[in-house]
């Protein structure tokens, strides 16, 4: 048990340094390309920082355990939960970062029309994958077809994310880096080679640091008799969301609200549209009811977000309410 412990401690700051590192990378990236904040967060941060949660299902599926069923547990828990955490607790922490330096009544600002964009995309594909739940698999046409539809309507928010970049940019909407390059610190050149270098490596570090969590969080596990579905709903996301919280949270508090929630809102889009993609394709993908009650509760706070964002941001008090949409999950699950 201490031993796990020590492995989760030690996980934990690998991914606090390489986040560090990739969002300063990042930045610099962004300004150096003159891309708009929405690209940079929405685009290369998101999906760079979805990787750890991108694999885990991935490899549950495709390279897992001789255990066909619990590869297919793991999987679905680990695509649906993901969005689950990033629309709930990932947006909640990111308000209690800066709930006593902006107030309850505080806004959030991102760039309203990317921001607004990330969400309906995600509300849209997300009722889609629900819906492919009903279809049954000796229908596999229909199946394949809403697979290739999740696939597509991410192609075109790509489309759509990169062809407003320009005319953010002009509108003074640009990435900007407001520090030094670490790697420029210690005396290297900074150009776009240091830059990928220490991008990369930020990244690696990531991955690195959330596959270690999620091992010793499957130790855990094991020793305290949690089953694959429960693992893979409740705690594998935490492991795997730890970039984008860090990553978010870092941006917002130093006032970069479009970085911060672009990361989030981004990564939701990008899990809630390819992933599902894939287990419509190679798994049961069944409404189960602890599927069921987080898919739904997913799609209510995305809602609740949308509903609650104005022209002047999205209320503080209105995030930090996602979390007890999390708690209400937990409830339901392990009751």
């Amino acid at each position: 048990m201490t031993l796990f412990a020590l492995q989760l401690l030690a996980m934990i700051l690998i991914i606090l340094a390489a986040s560090e590192l990739f969002t300063n990378a990042l930045e610099h990236f962004g300004e150096r390309l003159k891309i708009s904040e929405g690209v940079t967060g929405s685009i290369f941060a998101a999906v760079g920082t979805a990787l750890p949660e991108t694999l885990m299902p991935l490899l549950a599926l495709l390279a897992g355990t001789s255990n066909q069923e619990l590869n297919e547990e793991i999987g679905v828990g680990a695509i649906l939960g993901a969005p689950l955490m990033l629309s709930t607790l990932s947006t909640c922490l990111m308000a209690a970062a800066i709930v006593r330096r902006r107030g309850w009544n505080g806004r959030v600002q991102p760039e309203r029309t990317g921001f607004v964009r990330d969400l309906h995309f995600f509300l849209f594909a997300f009722a889609l994958a629900a819906l492919a739940m009903y279809v049954p698999h000796e229908i596999p046409y229909v199946r394949g077809a809403l697979s290739l539809a999740l696939a597509s309507t991410y192609g075109v928010y790509l489309l759509l994310t990169l062809r407003a970049s320009q005319g953010l940019v002009e509108d003074g909407h640009g990435t900007e880096s407001d520090a030094a390059m670490f790697l420029g610190r210690i005396g290297l050149p900074v150009n776009l080679f240091t830059i990928l270098l220490q991008l990369g490596g930020g990244l690696g570090l990531l991955v690195f640091g959330a596959k270690g969590f999620i091992n010793g969080v499957e130790g855990l596990s094991t020793l305290l008799g949690i089953s694959s579905l429960l693992l893979s709903l409740l705690i594998v996301p935490i492991a795997t969301e730890l970039p984008e919280k860090v990553n978010s949270i870092l941006w917002i508090r130093r006032g970069k609200d479009t970085l911060a929630f672009g990361n989030i809102t981004g990564a939701m889009v990008f899990q809630g549209t390819l992933l599902p993609a894939i287990g419509i394709l190679l798994t049961p993908w069944q409404p189960r009811i602890e599927v069921l009650s987080g898919v739904l509760l997913t799609f209510a706070a995305a809602l609740w977000i949308r509903l609650n964002t104005r022209q002047d941001g999205t209320p503080v008090w209105a995030l930090l309410g996602n979390g007890l949409v999390y708690i209400g999950f937990l409830w339901l699950t392990l009751s």
